[in-house]
């Protein structure tokens, strides 16, 4: 799983989405990865130049000894750091977020597919600068090969079944999960 660019920065252009409702998909993702052993790949933009502050902290709370690999390229999947920790995972499936929809989801999205990885968009973790701006970029990916997914539907495909040893994990994700998101359904209602 790839997570690209939560940073403050990114977030105040947000506005297919609030911040509150991403970050409880993504800390979903978070728990899920971690509950389940998917590995992570974190990115940032700018960092290093000093132009952008770094992922989330709400976001780095959930992936204890998940460093972060810092870019200057608007691509994540043209920098070579980014790219040799996905690969080196030796999965071709890749789960991905990111901000913005259009830019830091869909270009490493299109280039992983176009090298034959299989890509999952997780398309309630990400949010673009308009509605129209993210509802176009998750049609283009589709269009080239991605498969949507939302956070609790990963979770639903990592756990199979409910009478598994590890089915509590999921659950203990969801039993934090949906409270919150009644709480932000009926303040957003």
């Amino acid at each position: 799983m790839t997570l690209i660019d939560y940073q403050p920065e990114q977030y105040g252009t947000v506005t297919s989405s609030t911040r509150e409702r991403i970050d409880l998909n993504v800390v979903a993702l978070c728990r899920l990865a971690m509950k389940y052993d998917v590995p992570v790949v974190l990115s940032t933009v700018g960092v290093d130049l000093g132009k952008n502050e770094g992922t989330a902290q709400v976001i780095k709370d959930e992936l204890p000894g998940v460093e972060e690999i810092d870019r200057s390229g608007v691509n994540a999947w043209e920098d070579a750091d980014f790219r040799e920790a996905i690969t080196s995972t030796g999965r071709r499936k890749v789960v991905i977020a990111g901000l913005w929809t259009e830019v830091c989801m869909t270009f490493p999205t299109l280039d992983m597919l176009a090298e034959g990885f299989e890509v999952y968009p997780v398309v309630d973790a990400v949010g673009g600068i308009s509605p129209e701006s993210h509802r176009y970029a998750l049609e283009r990916v589709i269009q080239a090969g991605a498969h949507p997914i939302t956070a609790i539907s990963f979770g639903s495909e990592l756990m199979r079944n409910w009478a598994r040893d590890d089915a509590d994990n999921l659950r203990e994700v969801m039993n934090a999960y949906f409270p919150e998101k009644q709480k932000l359904d009926e303040a957003e209602g």
